[in-house]
């Protein structure tokens, strides 16, 4: 009887260990911060909060100070061109780049420039991921290009193979977000932000320390 409980014991302590190692392998490859501006923005531009925070993983990692070679800035990789543009339709006073490293401004630009392609490519989530990703001058180029477009609507091939790559995996991680956050995105953030910009701050750290 008691051989029977020490090995029903190991078993549930295996268990266990292996929940906890399953969901910091998650939180860490599909982490879920700012939960508060996610919400907020969605519902005002009416944008699916899970897209926002697919876009937000594949394009920054959730990190707030993260800047592209093209010099796309914060969490969802704001452009100069489109933040300022985006700053005067919306009225952000004294709007200055550095301020998209702020996660409300950010994300607030972020959901207005996609309900802004949404008006432009229809409901169409490959047209809008492609546009976010390669421009929407680009996109319709491709419509109106027979290699590319069959219809002159919907794109049967993308030429650039980064936004090729870029629509697959936001639409992978859209599902993958689903799955796993589901009700859990709409509640109240508390600390998981805070955990997540420490985490990010630990890469950088570690980043420039191996650099030196």
């Amino acid at each position: 009887m008691i051989k029977r409980l020490r090995i029903l014991t190991r078993r549930l302590l295996l268990i266990i260990v292996f929940l906890i190692a399953f969901s910091v392998v998650i939180s860490t490859l599909y982490p879920l911060g700012y939960r508060d501006y996610i919400n907020q923005y969605s519902e005002e531009y009416g944008i699916d909060p899970f897209l926002i925070a697919a876009i937000i993983n594949v394009e920054s990692r959730y990190d707030r100070e993260a800047v592209s070679p093209k010099d796309a800035k914060g969490l969802m990789q704001i452009g100069p061109k489109t933040g300022e543009w985006a700053s005067q339709e919306l009225g952000i006073e004294s709007y200055d780049e550095s301020m998209l490293f702020q996660p409300d401004v950010n994300i607030r630009i972020g959901a207005w420039y996609l309900n802004k392609l949404r008006g432009e490519f229809g409901d169409n989530l490959d047209l809008i991921l492609a546009a976010y990703n390669g421009g929407s001058g680009n996109v319709q180029k491709w419509r109106l290009d027979e290699r590319y477009s069959k219809d002159g609507v919907n794109l049967d091939r993308i030429p650039f193979k980064e936004t090729e790559e870029y629509v697959k995996k936001v639409k992978l991680n859209i599902k993958i977000y689903r799955t796993i956050y589901k009700e859990y995105i709409y509640k109240s953030d508390n600390i998981s932000s805070k955990y997540i910009d420490l985490i990010n701050y630990f890469k950088r750290y570690l980043k420039e320390y191996l650099r030196d």
